[in-house]
């Protein structure tokens, strides 16, 4: 900013034209303190931020739920868990009258059952030891018999298989560290393990479960849709990467020390995939040449910060959309009446996107994009900007298959469908 002259020199001209200077400084300036205000303000609720970022400051949970939405309770087709009384117990103990009246001391006639009540808990965890002895005996022609260990019995004492799917389930399920997974298995089953016996039996589990992990992901290739994302983790204190792609009901989990299309191809699943790829956005998914889905998930956090931190209506009316066409999917599916071809479907998709562009071209309005200044490379953009040029990536549309999407989608329900 330039020093500013002596104020009393100034003729009326070089005044309005000094105000209208500086009250585009202030503005510019407006703009770029709101932006850095609104940065310090992302969280996992509002941006791609994994929760493990948010610290002591995470976000209170907002559901997008509206009231009403939803029936009270279990939805249709989930599988409660009320205890209930089983037609054939474990074990039965019989709670007998007294042989002889009280009153009377006469012998009481045969009783008979009229109530019963059921106590459900475990058994003595305890472990167990089976001993296998190996017998061996001489024929009269001298030749010595012996019997034969099973093929899993290779050592004088070892754990058993089901003592090692405990710990790998603790272990790689449950999240529990090594230390505390050994103490589990001594506190529940008087069994505690070394960390060195809990890493083996996770080798061992690797090994067992490597030609169904080749299965999955030879059954993803073949999938209409798959979902991909990536998160960062720390191995041996370096940066890797946890890839993940996933259906309704398959679950693929690989680690790779690149991000990108190194760890893509390495991997050998999503350079074969030709389906519909649901996934953020990110540049390296791009590159593929399968059909791609924008995720909405993501879509909605990134818009409830340009809604709350940014304080623009645009961005919220834009979840609307998205919420109604998720919530009009599960009513369809619940109510059996998805058609991939009925032109009111289609008709439905096009109004909703109709909806979510007229959001969008509002947004537009109030966030311009910079244009280029002559110099090489991107141009930075703001993050409102950035998503709204989302819609670029999206021009050619298959109504058909953004239907299809909307239909199959079931974990993470996605409108636009967009081909590369």
């Amino acid at each position: 900013m330039q020093q500013l002259p002596d104020l009393s020199t100034l003729s009326s001209t070089q005044m309005g034209a000094l105000v209208v200077e500086l009250w585009a400084m202030v503005q510019t300036l407006t703009v770029q303190i709101n932006e850095l205000q609104a940065r310090l303000n992302l969280n996992s609720r509002n941006s791609s931020k994994p929760p493990s970022s948010d610290g002591f400051n995470k976000p209170q949970p907002k559901s997008l739920r509206k009231a009403g939405q939803r029936p009270v309770g279990g939805q249709k087709g989930h599988k409660g868990h009320t205890l209930s009384q089983v037609a054939e117990p474990n074990m039965v103990v019989i709670h007998a009258p007294p042989e002889h009246c009280d009153v009377c001391h006469s012998p009481l006639g045969q009783a008979s059952l009229v109530e019963a009540r059921q106590v459900h808990d475990l058994p003595d965890l305890r472990y167990q030891v089976t001993e296998h002895r190996v017998l061996q005996s001489m024929c009269t022609c001298g030749k010595t018999h012996r019997g034969v260990f099973p093929p899993d019995v290779t050592a004088a004492v070892q754990y058993g298989p089901r003592a090692k799917a405990a710990t790998v389930h603790l272990n790689q399920y449950q999240m529990l560290p090594l230390k505390r997974t050994g103490e589990v298995m001594g506190d529940l089953f008087d069994m505690p393990m070394s960390e060195a016996t809990i890493l083996s039996a996770n080798a061992e589990a690797a090994q067992v479960l490597a030609p169904t992990v080749t299965a999955i992901a030879q059954e993803l290739v073949n999938r209409p849709i798959v979902h991909a994302d990536e998160t960062g983790l720390r191995v041996n204190k370096s940066l890797h990467w946890l890839h993940t792609l996933v259906t309704e009901k398959l679950t693929w989990l690989g680690r790779h020390e690149k991000r990108g299309m190194a760890a893509f191809i390495e991997h050998g699943i999503l350079p074969l995939f030709k389906g519909t790829l649901v996934h953020d956005g990110w540049g390296s998914y791009r590159m593929l040449g399968s059909r791609h889905s924008l995720c909405n998930a993501h879509h909605v956090r990134e818009l409830t910060y340009v809604h709350e931190q940014l304080k623009q209506d645009w961005a919220g009316r834009s979840i609307e959309v998205l919420l109604s066409a998720n919530s009009l999917i599960h009513q369809l599916r619940a109510q059996g009446q998805i058609d991939y071809t009925a032109p009111e479907h289609l008709q439905r998709v096009c109004d909703l996107r109709s909806q979510f562009e007229a959001t969008l071209a509002e947004g537009d309005l109030l966030n311009p994009r910079v244009q280029s200044n002559g110099r090489r490379g991107r141009i930075k953009q703001s993050k409102a900007a950035n998503l709204i040029g989302r819609r670029d990536y999206s021009a050619a549309t298959d109504k058909l298959h953004s239907l299809t999407v909307l239909v199959n989608s079931r974990n993470y329900e996605r409108i636009f469908s967009h081909r590369r």
